[in-house]
């Protein structure tokens, strides 16, 4: 088992700045904000030999809380209890505060091995930690996690609290012959429960879900298992319309979500049955269908309606996201672990046709059927020779079409061939891209 190390401290002490540090990444969203980060963020960092998981999480109050603040609490402790070792980050330019001795307490009681890392000491000398030898967390280490100072000492002192042998272990794991973990990206407007389903998921409150829009606002990633196979899955901040975007944090979180969306293999898109289909929620479509990502649909709140509501819902979707007829629409009750199954089989569905290998023999057999069933339509006289097909690339799908005039191909014909492939190689769940070739003799000298 790979050492956890948990991250644990007051807002705004720079926890999410020393988990990018350690990580190596820009996984945690980071600004100069108390409360930004709410859920555990996760990820894998290594000194030298030695690899280990960090856990960022939110600024931990550990007296009696209420709402949001109440979860973020939660998932602290949480991390707390399923760590080796916890690093204690405090504000070496705000001082000690009482914030700071009420964790320092509370991680007492804990009984984990803490090192206590004094952040932001870039210009300062060591007197101003002696304050922090109040806390009776030992030594307190001097770092500045936004340049890098002291924190390689800092991590190795925490590593030294987690046996070698533990560590060593993993080197020896290989992943030789396992299918590569699929990316699943949950996506939607604010509210639709997206934080839900992924607890649903895993069976488990990983995810703060609270009944107030925005709150998530970092991409979550977390690893899981299902029914054989490796996942994971991105938790995105809900996306709203552009006029309804203030705060640079919320900008800040809509690039986040833009980028789950295309790093993902598969895209969960939650729609909230009970406030019906949206126009935004075609937009969110539309960026998926833009990255080209497969896609699933989840109906989310569906036992929540009556049969006139549902029809109505069918009726909405048939409207306003009639382009996404590609994709699976599954009913589900994310707070009620409905429909998951069901959910679960579409994105592994969507996925294999995502990364589906189709030969050029089959290809072009089914590109001249096709011809033959309906031809392309003539253009001023000049009728497209469509003569073979291979396939350009994969996630999305790509078949290249190549012969004579086919820049006279018309849309409609051109949406005729998607579904004709679509069909006949069984490509639910994910975009296909059609791109015309004209065949030229490169040894034709071209006439001025």
């Amino acid at each position: 088992m790979l050492p956890v190390i948990a991250l644990v401290g007051r807002p705004n002490v720079g926890k999410s700045t020393l988990f990018n540090r350690l990580t190596r990444s820009r996984d945690a969203l980071v600004a100069d904000f108390p409360g930004l980060t709410r859920d555990r963020q996760y990820g894998e960092g290594r000194v030298g030999p030695r690899p280990y998981i960090v856990v960022d999480t939110g600024g931990f109050e550990p007296v009696k809380s209420h709402g949001i603040v109440k979860a973020m609490a939660s998932q602290a402790e949480l991390a707390i209890e399923e760590a080796d070792v916890v690093i204690f980050v405090v504000d070496a330019r705000t001082g000690l505060t009482p914030h700071d001795e009420r964790i320092a307490n509370h991680l007492r009681r804990s009984h984990r091995p803490v090192v206590l890392a004094v952040n932001k000491a870039e210009g300062l000398d060591s007197v101003h930690a002696a304050e922090f030898y109040e806390l009776a967390m030992g030594e307190p280490n001097m770092i500045s996690a936004a340049h890098g100072h002291g924190v390689h000492n800092m991590i190795e002192l925490a590593l030294s609290h987690c046996p070698e042998e533990e560590i060593a272990l993993v080197d020896d794991e290989t992943e030789e012959g396992k299918a590569p973990r699929i990316k699943v990206a949950v996506a939607g407007r604010p509210n639709a429960g997206k934080s839900t389903l992924i607890n649903a998921l895993l069976g488990e409150e990983r995810l703060i879900a609270y009944d107030m829009p925005g709150t998530t606002r970092d991409s979550i990633r977390v690893d899981f298992e299902y029914d054989g196979r490796d996942y994971a899955l991105i938790d995105t901040a809900g996306l709203r319309r552009k006029g309804k975007v203030f705060e640079a944090i919320e900008k800040f979180s809509v690039v986040k979500t833009l980028q789950a969306i295309a790093d993902a293999n598969v895209v969960i898109l939650v729609l909230d049955a009970k406030e019906g289909i949206a126009e935004h929620d075609a937009h969110i479509a539309g960026y998926v269908l833009e990255s080209g990502r497969a896609l699933v649909v989840a109906i989310n709140k569906w036992d929540a309606l009556d049969s006139y509501a549902r029809s109505r819902v069918d009726e909405e979707m048939d409207h306003k996201l009639h382009f996404l007829n590609w994709a699976r629409q599954i009913h589900i009750s994310a707070l009620k672990r409905n429909g998951l199954n069901h959910l679960m089989k579409a994105v592994s569905d969507a996925h294999a046709a995502a990364f589906a290998k189709l030969s050029t023999p089959k290809l072009t057999r089914a590109l001249i059927e096709a011809v033959q069933r309906q031809s392309p339509p003539r253009v001023k006289g000049v009728r497209p020779k469509l003569r073979y097909a291979h396939q350009g690339g994969q996630n999305p799908p790509v078949v290249v079409i190549h012969g004579n005039s086919l820049q006279a191909v018309p849309d409609s014909y051109k949406r005729y061939l998607e579904g004709w492939f679509r069909d006949q190689f069984n490509l639910a769940g994910t975009p296909l891209r059609i791109e015309f070739k004209l065949n030229r003799n490169p040894y034709v000298e071209k006439k001025d």
